[in-house]
């Protein structure tokens, strides 16, 4: 019998997770695990109780044609890693992996090479996240360890987006 490998399980559920999103240009779903048992799920959408730029049929930097991974200040939404950090507990953080996939909303595909923002890596970072497993395939993802975003400051670049 062949079994699903333990890492594309926790991808498989964070795809999932991803179809919750109301972003119109990409859906990310995010899980936290520790000690095999998932901690908290986030999924990229505005904030409670504001409308969602899926309902409101615009994206705001769409309109203003903002390049991805810039002025995130404008955007709606609040990021699938924020999100699952938002709902889970420090201490069921430290040491966790946090899975990631990204699915594009116009065939639900999944989108290769896709990394957490600036922004996002900063708060795995202080949440003491300690890898991050992004999917690139349906069967192949990659490991990031979060001490080489510590060791390698991309804020320092000077270079926007991802």
């Amino acid at each position: 019998m062949d079994r699903v490998s333990k890492h594309n399980y926790y991808l498989d559920i964070a795809q999932t997770v991803a179809e919750r999103s109301t972003c119109m240009r990409k859906m990310y779903g995010a899980i936290i695990v520790k000690d095999d048992v998932i901690v908290s799920t986030g999924y990229n959408g505005a904030p409670r109780g504001r409308k969602n730029c899926c309902d409101i049929k615009y994206c705001m930097r769409d309109k203003l044609g903002i390049p991805r991974g810039e002025r995130y200040e404008l955007c709606r939404s609040v990021h699938a890693e924020a999100n699952a950090i938002i709902a889970a507990a420090r201490e069921r953080m430290l040491g966790a992996v946090l899975y990631m996939v990204c699915v594009d909303p116009s065939d639900r595909s999944i989108v290769p090479g896709c990394t957490s923002c600036m922004m996002c890596k900063r708060q795995v970072i202080n949440a003491g996240i300690s890898t991050v497993i992004v999917r690139d395939t349906k069967d192949e993802f990659r490991m990031i360890n979060v001490e080489d975003w510590i060791e390698n400051d991309d804020s320092l670049s000077g270079i926007f987006g991802y």
